[in-house]
């Protein structure tokens, strides 16, 4: 197999993973961060199995994931512990739990590195638990630009109108975007909405307030002339839906200034689009520099479009931002 190959496997693997523990969740399975976000077993399982995958045919390649097992080394963590190894076993029959752990700690990387992989295991975290939409987002940093990305998305239909039965969206710089339903089959091109208006666009956005800021993307909608409702999904399944054609504008802008975008929750996503024939930015049209850590520092929000309206959508997030 190819490298993409591989990643693809990897990420449809614990994507059906992750499905199969969202099917069966109780309370007892989720745990809370010091930011009070919530992190179920789904996080750790996923984590540790991909990072075990990619060990395993890209050795000592470094990996920036979400997600340590320092919880999980503790007597309160032993129940979850021994879901997560339950769950890997599954996948990885020969790891032990001593393995497992130590992949879940090998992803606290800083992305110093020219080459290295970007992990969010369950991205929508909250999507996950309400049984909506969440990702499973695997990208490869080269040099600051991702060139690949995997996007599992376990309830979304492959097409719009379709069943949900999970798709698998995925992209190489320079080769487009593809997609192709969880389980596996035949795969093909998407590419972004060819609608040349605003007006005739829709937004795509998160569904929690505090991801983004509802009352200005409204604004932003309304100077363009968009009137169709904004279309509320959890996760980088925003950037496959934009990438093949559904909803045509894509914004996060944080409500707090001082907030930073971590870049495991935009690297495959954005190539997705971008690969697809749209444009992703921040709020100022610069380019998102994937190469100074965990987080987006040098941007400020995200802005992504099917691309023939981005710049006069890019003065309307200015004039918004500036009032």
């Amino acid at each position: 197999m190819n490298r993409l190959d591989i990643c693809r496997q990897a990420v449809r693997r614990a994507s059906l993973m992750a499905r199969e523990i969202q099917a069966t969740l109780v309370t007892d399975d989720t745990v809370a961060k010091k930011d009070r976000s919530p992190v179920t077993v789904a996080d750790y399982s996923v984590q540790a199995a991909i990072s075990l995958e990619l060990a395993r045919h890209f050795p000592g390649e470094p990996i920036m994931g979400e997600e340590d097992a320092n919880f999980l080394r503790t007597e309160e963590g032993r129940p979850q512990r021994h879901k997560v190894v339950e769950a890997v076993r599954k996948l990885n029959p020969e790891s032990s739990e001593a393995e497992i752990l130590d992949a879940l700690d090998r992803c606290r990387e800083e992305g110093a590195s020219s080459r290295f992989w970007v992990l969010d295991p369950i991205d929508g975290t909250k999507g996950f638990l309400r049984r909506g939409q969440y990702a499973v987002a695997l990208g490869l940093i080269e040099e600051g630009e991702v060139v690949l990305g995997v996007v599992g998305c376990p309830n979304l239909p492959r097409t719009p109108d379709g069943p949900a039965e999970g798709c698998l969206a995925f992209a190489e710089r320079g080769a487009g975007s593809r997609i192709e339903s969880l389980s596996g089959g035949d795969d093909e091109p998407i590419s972004v909405s060819p609608e040349p208006d605003p007006a005739g666009a829709s937004f795509l956005e998160s569904v929690e307030a505090a991801h983004s800021a509802h009352a200005q993307h409204a604004k932003i909608a309304a100077r363009l002339g968009v009137t169709a409702s904004p279309v509320r999904m959890d996760s980088q399944c925003k950037y496959a839906a934009l990438a093949r054609g559904e909803g045509a504008i894509y914004l996060r802008l944080p409500r707090d200034t001082r907030y930073q975008e971590k870049i495991w929750d935009h690297a495959a996503g954005a190539l997705l689009v971008t690969e697809a024939g749209g444009r992703v930015t921040d709020a100022y049209g610069h380019a998102l520099d994937f190469s100074l850590g965990r987080t987006l520092s040098s941007n400020t929000g995200i802005v992504a479009s099917s691309g023939p309206f981005h710049d006069r959508l890019l003065g309307a997030v200015r004039e918004v931002l500036d009032e």
